[in-house]
């Protein structure tokens, strides 16, 4: 009998439903209370909620209509318009009531509730929640800038929304799907994931516990079900709002922090909220990190978004060019709150052949301040390869293997470039924190210390199965048209050398000499070679040394232009002698060929590679040349230098290189030069640069001019020499070529400082421009440095010194009479002795 009358009764409740809104929120509150807590889980679904909350969601869509249509013409006079605007909003908020209090109900009945049992409830409480934060996210406009009428409304209305949603989620966090047979659970929870989604995006600039809430739902309802619902969510959605909120939360504490920068003041309102933002960021970041552990095959959609993530993170961050000011405080919390929480980021796409793809693309085109976050990504990410499986590491340094595959770099052409691009950053410099030593605190490096150091770290840990891919990248970056770059690559295949076996080191060297014997004389990349073997050559081991001799002997000319790069010091001492033996011997001889023979200009560059040849020895082994050699030497310079003329010389590209070494090895010898030649090579000197040579020609003679400081000028030449040096320094001074300017200046300096004829110094000067200018550029010595109390060591060494003299004039007494004045100088000092003792007892 009570069961036929508690049909019958619910049953006319239902119908009552179909009648006014305010009749309608009460009948719903009289089934809720009164008639839902009797009735059993298992039926709930198909007795109360498929048949009771359509009618309500219908209810709820007719109020919102009414808002719609009523809010825009409220106005302060209108009082009946606004008495009706919050009656609706009162039944709104009555109805949201009676929805939390049905949901609340479902959470007392069972720990885990089947979501069969409830599939109208979610989706239909999902509807309304999201369309009231709308409403109350538009309310401004919505009401017409009247919203001070209903404004205490509104507020109970999102208070009132934000514990139905804490009340909805409550609940599905108690739904079981263990034992879902059914599609369609599959599809319902999926459908609830992603409406939470789009409620995140509603309110992401609302209320900050709100958002961090709504999403720990969406991760953890996600991970729960991981296995069921991985296949069907819309993991790209997802991530890309993940990815939108986090840069967002990101940028609101930057701005924070500039603001506060920016005004000096610290108000502790300010301090709490960015606080709370940057550990906003956090939860973020700690999001990402866990969704993407638990999803990565299902994200290759979103790499990209993750990529620029990163990338526009580090581009608005210190010491990015395009960060905002911050102080340093919030900066390093913002490092170790934030960033901290997000690199284990990279870790988890390690593996993601979709990100490996997007980040080595051949075809990336990244905007000026997204390239040093590049050139950072790629250094974090050569850090953390070490620990990773082998197949990994492969992936990420092989570059693309076939053209099936997406082209891409291998990880070192790819730093190589992103380094190359960061031009800014490198001349200004910026500079990152870094170690200079283990064990030390972090101190602040520039970026090109930053990335050698964590280079060479990687490159020490390279497979051997890696190695053809790093030496074509070493390679080719020393080739390239960056110096800086290049720099870095010589930098790092020197620590390669030096790090690895001998062998490798050797092989290395043979190649680089090999390419230089290929390279034509002209190529810019001959230099750059030379420089990398001539360092390579001081890590060789003595018997690979001999080995290069054997390789490249020193006796046969077309090697000379591989020994005219290299420092014979890096050579041990056996070897290096009897280089110096086989380059004089092989240099002079082709000299004197040439100077027997006809002399044609077509010989003449295998005369210049012989004085190159000659050159490197005098530089670089000067002090093991015997005085026979020596002479030799500077005797065929004479003779070459003789039969050089001033017209020839001015056209003739291979003659000006002539030109160049000799003086350069007249450099070596200036301290020895005979009165005759002194005169030849003043003489043309002065005859040439009339004739406007290359800028080449004028700085070698300003080389060599630097060198003559020490030079004596015999008394029987000084008339001929001495207006020739001063008159080619007055040209040289005069010139509008800033380079050579300088080197002119620089020249003159060093020579004025060391002459002993002073008299030419202001020959040399024989405008009023030039006095200006070279007294202006005497004026600019570096500072000096800061005076500091005398050491005890400082006294005792004086004292020393003292000691030793007054002992040296005991000696001298010792082995013969005193000179007259020795006694008036011995009171003198006697005096003096006196008066530093007493000044040491005044103080």
């Amino acid at each position: 009998m009570f069961e036929f009358t508690f049909f019958n009764t619910f049953t006319l409740c239902i119908k009552v439903l179909m009648t006014g809104p305010n009749i309608f929120v009460r009948v719903l509150r009289i089934l809720t209370d009164m008639f839902l807590p009797h009735i059993d889980l298992s039926e709930l679904e198909q007795t109360f909620f498929s048949k009771v909350l359509p009618k309500a969601i219908q209810l709820f869509d007719n109020l919102m209509y009414e808002l719609a249509k009523q809010a825009k013409g409220l106005t302060s006079q209108n009082a009946e318009l606004r008495t009706v605007l919050r009656n609706i909003l009162q039944t709104l908020v009555q109805l949201l009531g009676t929805l939390t209090s049905c949901v609340r109900h479902v959470c007392t009945l069972e720990e885990s509730v089947p979501l069969e049992s409830i599939r109208t409830l979610p989706s239909s409480i999902l509807y309304v929640i999201k369309n009231m934060f709308v409403h109350c996210k538009n309310s401004e406009s919505v009401y017409n800038g009247c919203l001070h009428l209903i404004s205490d409304l509104l507020q109970s209305l999102f208070k009132d929304t934000y514990c139905l949603q804490k009340q909805l989620m409550e609940l599905l966090d108690m739904i079981s799907m263990e034992s879902a047979t059914t599609e369609d659970s599959v599809v319902n929870m999926v459908s609830v994931i992603h409406t939470v989604l789009e409620i995140c995006s509603v309110i992401s600039n609302m209320d900050h516990a709100l958002h961090a809430n709504t999403w720990k739902f969406i991760i953890k309802q996600s991970l729960k079900h991981h296995s069921l619902l991985q296949s069907h969510l819309k993991h790209t959605d997802i991530l890309n709002s993940l990815c939108k909120d986090t840069l967002f939360s990101f940028h609101s504490s930057l701005q924070l922090a500039e603001q506060m920068k920016l005004s000096e003041v610290q108000e502790d309102i300010d301090q709490k909220l960015f606080q709370r933002t940057v550990k906003l960021c956090r939860f973020f970041a700690n999001s990402l990190v866990h969704y993407t552990k638990e999803f990565i095959p299902f994200l290759s959609g979103s790499c990209c978004q993750l990529h620029q993530l990163y990338l526009q993170i580090y581009s608005k961050f210190p010491p990015s060019l395009y960060a905002p000011v911050i102080s340093e405080a919030h900066r390093d919390e913002i490092a170790r709150v934030f960033l901290v929480a997000l690199d284990p980021l990279i870790y988890q796409l390690l593996s993601s052949r979709a990100f490996l793809e997007q980040v080595l693309s051949e075809k990336l085109d990244l905007s000026p301040e997204l390239q040093l976050p590049q050139c950072h990504l790629l250094v974090s990410i050569m850090d953390k390869l070490a620990t990773q499986p082998e197949e990994v590491r492969t992936l990420w340094s092989s570059g693309s293997q076939s053209a099936e595959e997406i082209p891409r770099l291998s990880l070192f052409s790819a730093l190589f470039l992103s380094f190359q691009q960061c031009s800014g950053e490198l001349a200004l410099p910026v500079c990152l924190p870094g170690v200079l030593s283990t064990g030390q605190p972090e101190v602040p490096v520039t970026l090109y210390h930053h990335v050698c150091v964590h280079l060479c770290a990687f490159i020490a840990a390279v497979l051997p199965s890696h190695f053809p891919q790093l030496e074509y990248a070493l390679l080719d970056a020393v080739l390239g048209s960056s110096m800086i770059t290049s720099l870095l690559a010589m930098d790092s295949w020197c620590f390669l050398a030096r790090y690895g076996t001998a062998e490798l080191c050797a092989h290395h060297v043979f190649v680089i000499a090999h390419l230089i014997k290929s390279c034509p004389s002209e190529c810019y990349q001959l230099s750059i070679l030379g420089v990398l073997l001539r360092r390579m050559l001081f890590l060789m081991a003595p018997d690979h040394q001999v080995e290069f001799t054997q390789k490249f002997p020193p006796t046969e000319l077309e090697n000379l232009p591989v020994w005219q790069l290299i420092s014979l010091k890096a050579l041990a001492p056996d070897i290096m002698k009897h280089v110096v033996n086989q380059l004089c011997g092989v240099g002079l001889v082709q000299c004197r060929q040439w100077l027997s023979g006809r002399r044609t200009l077509g010989e003449l560059p295998y005369v210049n590679i012989a004085l190159a040849a000659l050159l490197t020895v005098c530089n670089s082994a000067g002090g093991v040349l015997e005085a026979g050699q020596q002479a030799a030497i500077l005797g065929i310079v004479g003779q070459v230098w003789a039969v050089l003329q001033v017209k020839q010389v001015s056209s003739q590209q291979s003659l000006q290189q002539t030109l160049c070494l000799l003086l350069q090895l007249l450099q070596f010898f200036s301290l020895t030069l005979d009165s005759q030649l002194m005169i030849q090579v003043f003489v043309l000197q002065t005859s040439l640069l009339q004739l406007d040579p290359p800028d080449h020609i004028r700085l070698a003679a300003a080389d060599f001019l630097s060198s003559l400081g020490k030079l004596f000028i015999p008394q029987v030449v000084q008339g001929q020499v001495v207006s020739k040096l001063s008159g080619l320094f007055g040209s040289l001074l005069a010139d509008r070529t800033w380079l050579i300017h300088q080197h002119a200046l620089e020249a003159f300096a060093q020579f004025a400082e060391e002459t002993g004829h002073e008299d030419i110094v202001p020959q040399c000067l024989n405008s009023e421009d030039s006095k200006n200018k070279v007294v202006c550029f005497l004026a600019k010595p570096s500072a000096k440095r800061a005076c500091h109390s005398p050491s005890e060591e400082q006294y005792k060494s004086a004292i020393g010194t003292a000691e030793g003299a007054l002992e040296a004039v005991k000696l001298l007494l010792q082995k013969g009479p005193p000179p007259a004045w020795l006694t008036g100088k011995l009171e003198a000092l006697q005096t003096a002795l006196a008066s530093l003792r007493d000044h040491v007892v005044r103080n």
